[in-house]
């Protein structure tokens, strides 16, 4: 009789289709650092974690130094003790995780610094419902100038983001098309919000949960 494993970190990034995005969901302290990401970076690169150099862009956005696969793409994300992995190859992914919580502030915020058909779909919601909205704009926000490789100083209300039911949809991105992109929420546990962006076509997303001891 044989015993039947569940797949290693190892095994499903040998499995990396052109595609495919895998999302990796692990546990997360503060004080690792980007050392869970470089260990994720490595089972996808073939090597050992300390031969993973990273750099930082004119953004902030993490990348591969140029000595290491230029075909593979990635982000990550972390809130409070959660972080999540985002990679594929020739494609550049945006990926933002936040914790469920009330934001009895989200419309102030909204009005201040979103697209203004954004904050007017917050402001026609039941109150109630705002958090949830809110959080489910700015993770998907977040991902899109992360896939963007921009940050917040590019300008929240540069662009738009709809939802039809489950389903967020750019409408506006100033100077890019909207139509080259794809945004989807990942649904991980009743306590986060999580949403990924990239441009091109459309790919399978397949989602890994990381043990501890990979």
């Amino acid at each position: 009789m044989t015993t039947a494993h569940a797949p290693t970190l190892a095994s499903l990034a040998g499995r990396l289709h052109d595609d495919e995005i895998h999302v990796w969901h692990l546990a997360y302290r503060a004080t690792q650092g980007r050392a869970p990401l470089r260990r994720v970076l490595a089972a996808y690169l073939g090597i050992d974690s300390d031969a993973v150099t990273l750099v930082t862009g004119e953004h902030g956005r993490p990348a591969l130094a140029a000595d290491l696969d230029p075909s593979l793409g990635f982000n990550w994300s972390h809130s409070g003790d959660h972080a999540l992995i985002a990679i594929g190859r020739q494609v550049q992914p945006g990926i933002d995780l936040e914790r469920r919580r009330e934001r009895p502030r989200a419309l102030e915020i909204a009005r201040r610094y979103f697209n203004a058909d954004e904050s007017a779909a917050l402001a026609a919601l039941p109150a109630a419902d705002r958090s949830v909205a809110f959080l489910e704009l700015w993770t998907t926000k977040e991902a899109v100038l992360k896939a963007l490789g921009r940050g917040i100083a590019f300008g929240l209300h540069r662009l738009s983001i709809a939802s039809d039911g489950d389903r967020p949809i750019l409408r506006q991105l100033d100077g890019d098309d909207v139509h080259a992109w794809q945004l989807q929420r990942l649904t991980l546990d009743p306590t986060l919000l999580a949403a990924l962006a990239w441009r091109g076509g459309p790919r399978q997303i397949r989602l890994h949960t990381l043990a501890s001891d990979g």
